[in-house]
C-alpha cells in the first residue's frame, strides 16, 4: 500500500499536539486538538485547490498546502510559553501567551474558511467539522480572554487579511498556504504589538534588545511594500530609480526607524549600539570572529560562481556545497550562544535587516549591485525558490535565530530554564544546523533505503538523530548553564520526532523544524 507523505506529516504534528496537551491539559490544549482535526480535513481541500489551480493566488508548486503544520505552530507556541510563565508567576506574559494561542487559532480558522468558501461543491462534512472546532475556540476565547485581549486578536486578524492580499498578490509562487499562514501571521502579530507599544510608551518596559526585531520587521515591510507598488508603474533598473531607492531607504532608516527605536530604548540607537558592542573585549573578539566567517562565506559564493563561469553554464551548487553555509552558520551561532546571547540576538537581527535589504536590491535590480547579486545567487537556487524572491538564506537565518528571539527570558529564573529547557536556544542549531545538514549530506551520498513515499532516506534520518545527540553532549561540556537532569529520553524523543517531520514534510524545513523542536524542548 502506498503511504501518503502528507498523512505521515500530519501524524507527526498530531503527536506533538498530544505531547503539549498532556503537559498543559487545559481548555486551550483541547482546542488545539479540535484545531488539528479540522486542519487535517481542510488540508485536503487546499491540496485539491492547488492541483486544480483554483486557489485564488499562486502558491509554491511541488509542495502540499502545509495547513496542518502551519496552523499548529502559533497555538502550540503560546501554550508552552503560557505554561512556563505560569510556573514562574509572571502574570503579564502568561496573558500575553494566551493571546498568542488564540490569535494562532483564529488565523488558522480564517484560512480554513477561505478554502471552504471557494471549494465547489461545498464540502458539507468538512464544514461541519470546521464549524464545531470554530465554536469550541470561540467559546474558549469568550471564557478566557478579556475584552481588550479579544480586540487585540481581531486587530491582528485584520492586519493579516490586508497583508495577505498584498504579499500573495505581489509575490506569487513564494509560499504554500501553511508557510504564508506562519510568516504573514507572525509579521501581523509583530506589527500589531509594535503599534500597541508605540501608543502606550508609559507602559514600555523590558530589555532594549527586544525592540530591535519589531522595528526591523516593520521597517523592512514598509520598504518592500512601498517599492513593490511604486515599481509597478515605473522602471526600477535605471540609475534615477536606484538613487531614489537608496535615498528613501536612508530616509526611512534615519528619519523614521531610528527615532521610533529611540522612544523604546530611551537613547539614540547608534550611541546605544556602540556602547553595547564595545562593552567588553569578549564582544569585540566575537564580532571579529563573525566578520571572518562572513568573509569565508563570501569566498565560497565567489569560488562557486568562478567554477560555473569556467565550466558548464548549467553548473548548480550541489547539496554538499549548499550545506557548507549551514556549517558556517553553526560555527557562528554556537560561540554566541555559549558566551554572549544578547550580542547574538542583536547581531542576528542586524543580519536579517541586511539580508532583506540585499534581497530587495536583487529583486528590484537596484544599481549597482542588483544584477550582480542575481548572477551570484542563481547558482544556489533549489526547487523551493520557484517565485520571484530567493528566500532560502533568509529562512536559514530565521531558523537559527527564532529560538533565540522567542526565548522566554522574563519567565526563566536568572535567564536559565531547567531540564530540557536549557537546550531551547539551541533548537535552531540542532534542528537545522546539525540535523538537517547531516541528513542531507549522508542521505544524498550514502542513503539507499528511502522512506515510503519520499525521496528522503532512512540512513539520513538516523545519522541526523545521532549527530544531534552528539551535539547535545558537546553543548553540555562547553555550556555550564545547561542542566538536563533526567530528561535525556525526552530530548532523544523530541529530536527523533522532529527528524521524522524533516523526512516527510514538503514545507520549508529551515523554518518549521526549529519551531517544533523549540516547542517540545520547552515542555
Amino acid at each position: 500500500m502506498q503511504i501518503n507523505p502528507v498523512h505521515v506529516e500530519s501524524a507527526v504534528v498530531l503527536v506533538v499536539v498530544l505531547c503539549v496537551h498532556m503537559a498543559v491539559w487545559n481548555q486551550h490544549s483541547w482546542c488545539s486538538i479540535a484545531l488539528i482535526i479540522q486542519a487535517f480535513y481542510v488540508q485536503h481541500k487546499w491540496d485539491r485547490l492547488l492541483r486544480s489551480g483554483g486557489a485564488v493566488f499562486q502558491f509554491r508548486p511541488s509542495a502540499n498546502s502545509g495547513i496542518v503544520p502551519g496552523s499548529m505552530v502559533m497555538p502550540l507556541l503560546g501554550l508552552v510559553l503560557k505554561e512556563k510563565c505560569s510556573a514562574s508567576g509572571n502574570v503579564y506574559f502568561e496573558r500575553f501567551s494566551m493571546v498568542i494561542t488564540i490569535t494562532g487559532m483564529m488565523l488558522a480558522l480564517f484560512l480554513s474558511l477561505i478554502a471552504l468558501g471557494i471549494t465547489r461543491p461545498v464540502p458539507t462534512n468538512t464544514c461541519v467539522i470546521a464549524g464545531l472546532a470554530g465554536s469550541a475556540i470561540l467559546y474558549t476565547t469568550k471564557q478566557t480572554l478579556t475584552v481588550s485581549e479579544v480586540i487585540e486578536v481581531l486587530e491582528v486578524l485584520l492586519i493579516f487579511v490586508y497583508l495577505s492580499l498584498i504579499v500573495l498578490y505581489l509575490l506569487p509562487r513564494c509560499f504554500t498556504p501553511g508557510e504564508a499562514l506562519l510568516i504573514v501571521g507572525g509579521i501581523s502579530f509583530i506589527v500589531n504589538q509594535l503599534i500597541k507599544r508605540s501608543l502606550n510608551l508609559a507602559e514600555v518596559k523590558g530589555d532594549p534588545v527586544n525592540y530591535f526585531l519589531p522595528v526591523v520587521v516593520v521597517g523592512s515591510l514598509l520598504l518592500g511594500v512601498f517599492f513593490a507598488l511604486l515599481f509597478c508603474f515605473m522602471e526600477s533598473e535605471t540609475w534615477v530609480s536606484s538613487l531614489f531607492f537608496h535615498m528613501m531607504t536612508a530616509v526611512l532608516g534615519l528619519g523614521i526607524l531610528m527615532p521610533w527605536l529611540s522612544l523604546f530604548i530611551g537613547r539614540h540607537p547608534i550611541m546605544w549600539l556602540l556602547d553595547f558592542l564595545t562593552l567588553n573585549d569578549r564582544r569585540l573578539c566575537l564580532l571579529g570572529y563573525w566578520v571572518f566567517l562572513a568573509v569565508v562565506a563570501t569566498c565560497v559564493v565567489l569560488h562557486q560562481n568562478y567554477r560555473r563561469q569556467s565550466g558548464s553554464k548549467k553548473h548548480q551548487a550541489s547539496t554538499v556545497v549548499r550545506k557548507y553555509f549551514h556549517l558556517i552558520v553553526v560555527a557562528t551561532y554556537v560561540p554566541g550562544l555559549i558566551y554572549d546571547r544578547q550580542l547574538l540576538h542583536v547581531a542576528s537581527v542586524g543580519c536579517l535587516a541586511v539580508f532583506l535589504f540585499l534581497e530587495y536590491v536583487r529583486y528590484f535590480r537596484i544599481r549597482p549591485l542588483g544584477q550582480l547579486l542575481r548572477q551570484l545567487l542563481t547558482l544556489f537556487l533549489d526547487e523551493r525558490d520557484s517565485g520571484p524572491l530567493i528566500l532560502t538564506h533568509i529562512y536559514l537565518l530565521l531558523g537559527m535565530s527564532l529560538p533565540i528571539w522567542l526565548f522566554p527570558g522574563p519567565c526563566a529564573p536568572k535567564g536559565i530554564l531547567p531540564s530540557a529547557g536549557g537546550l531551547v536556544p539551541y533548537a535552531g542549531v540542532l534542528a537545522v544546523g546539525v540535523g538537517d545538514t547531516v541528513a542531507s549530506v549522508f542521505g544524498s551520498t550514502m542513503g539507499e533505503i528511502r522512506w515510503p513515499g519520499t525521496k528522503k532516506t532512512m540512513e539520513g534520518t538516523a545519522t541526523s538523530v545521532f549527530a544531534q545527540i552528539i551535539a547535545v553532549a558537546v553543548f553540555l561540556i562547553f555550556d555550564g548553564s545547561i542542566n538536563l537532569n533526567s530528561t535525556y529520553s525526552w530530548i532523544v524523543g523530541s529530536i527523533t520526532l522532529v527528524a521524522m517531520l524533516e523526512a516527510y514534510t514538503s514545507q520549508i524545513d529551515n523554518l518549521f523544524l526549529p519551531l517544533y523542536l523549540f516547542i517540545l524542548l520547552l515542555l
